[in-house]
């Protein structure tokens, strides 16, 4: 049997199992259903966020015969069916990344005269639209302005500042967002049911983390760590192969910042080290770190945070026993340090004396106190 990648195995066919984009898969839908579809459509966003998936939607459902009653496509009828079987002649894909010169699209708009041979519309999708070259998005103007009545074409990008501001005005633009963490998790724990896969709460965080808002990435991850640890996966597993530094690290160098520890806060870093992550890897956590501890202080913040359940509770916890004042210096401390890390020449000991000037944020406190 031939293995498929989650993400391709699981990817959208309506609009209703998009995740993450319900302003703009409410639109398109609405768009249908008051039959105002536009000529010209660019979705913008990161990459893996579902632009050209709804992109492929859209096509097939306003091609769909039988469209039901909340807009969706029937998937049955047999414009439905060629374009799941990836026969259908009405939805044209480009790629602008290696199709970007003048002839390219002068290929597409002899392309663009002739009418679909089965449903209403002819649909072009052109993917990474900002890789065309000048010549080829003014050759494109024309037609993009005025094209037949049965041509609708998509564009999607990563990098909308690339766009002509010409093309831009020729079309309806949607933004697309970075899959939120909640959203991600709650997809991956759907995928891992159905594969059989069982895996622990915070190890599907650090997936949904990791992968950075692109539900694409985290599918890819997860295939990753399902090939690495078989069907029944820990947290421990997980960020031992993504190479993730564990949360405790964090949580015990407060501790020792707290208590004016500078001793054990160094073997921590030592420790940290030993394990082969570098002082840069290791700045960039504290810092994430210092700064969900701020936003457990406020109640009104404290959904910000991007972590589990279990993890919330403890820096909860921690958060409790850190004021506002230690937490804004440490933050100051860690941030100064991560921006110099690069030119400093000794990059051991720089780390080092930030973590001692963090041991005695509580000290130097008492003695203005003083």
């Amino acid at each position: 049997m031939e293995y498929i990648v989650s993400a391709r195995k699981y990817r959208p066919g309506t609009f209703a199992s998009v995740e993450g984009q319900e302003n703009i898969t409410t639109t398109l839908k609405n768009a249908i259903k008051n039959e105002q579809l536009a000529h010209a459509y660019l979705f913008c966003g990161p990459r893996g966020v579902g632009k050209t998936t709804c992109a492929r939607i859209f096509a097939k459902t306003i091609n769909c015969q039988n469209i039901g009653a909340d807009y969706e496509a029937c998937n049955e009828c047999a414009s439905c069916k060629s374009f799941n079987e990836n026969k259908s002649f009405n939805i044209h894909e480009l790629d602008a990344a290696s199709n970007n010169s003048v002839d390219d699209i002068r290929l597409l708009i002899d392309k663009v005269r002739i009418p679909p041979q089965m449903g209403k519309y002819s649909v072009y999708i052109i993917d990474e639209v900002h890789m065309l070259s000048s010549q080829a998005f003014n050759a494109f103007l024309k037609t993009l302005e005025e094209p037949p009545r049965h041509a609708v074409f998509i564009m999607a990008t990563t990098e909308k500042h690339k766009i002509l501001p010409t093309i831009l005005s020729r079309c309806q633009t949607f933004d697309f967002n970075r899959i939120a963490v909640e959203t991600a998790v709650a997809h991956l724990k759907y995928v891992a049911g159905k594969e059989g896969v069982t895996i622990e709460e915070e190890a599907l965080n650090v997936i949904a983390t990791k992968a950075d808002g692109a539900m694409r990435d985290a599918l890819s991850i997860f295939d990753q760590i399902v090939a690495f640890s078989g069907k029944n996966i820990t947290y421990q597993q997980v960020i031992e192969n993504l190479n993730v530094l564990d949360y405790d690290y964090y949580f015990r160098l407060t501790e020792a910042f707290l208590k004016e520890d500078a001793t054990s806060a160094l073997l921590i870093f030592n420790e940290i080290l030993n394990h082969g992550f570098d002082g840069s890897h290791f700045l960039e956590g504290m810092a994430s770190h210092l700064r969900d501890l701020m936003m457990c202080r406020d109640p009104q913040t404290v959904n910000l945070l991007e972590v589990g359940a279990s993890i919330k509770l403890r820096y909860q916890e921690q958060a409790r026993v850190c004021d506002n004042d230690f937490l804004f210096e440490a933050l100051k401390i860690t941030t100064s340090c991560e921006l110099n890390y690069k030119v400093a020449r000794n990059k051991r000991l720089h780390v080092e004396f930030a973590l001692l000037s963090l041991a005695r944020i509580l000290a130097e406190k008492k003695k203005h106190l003083n």
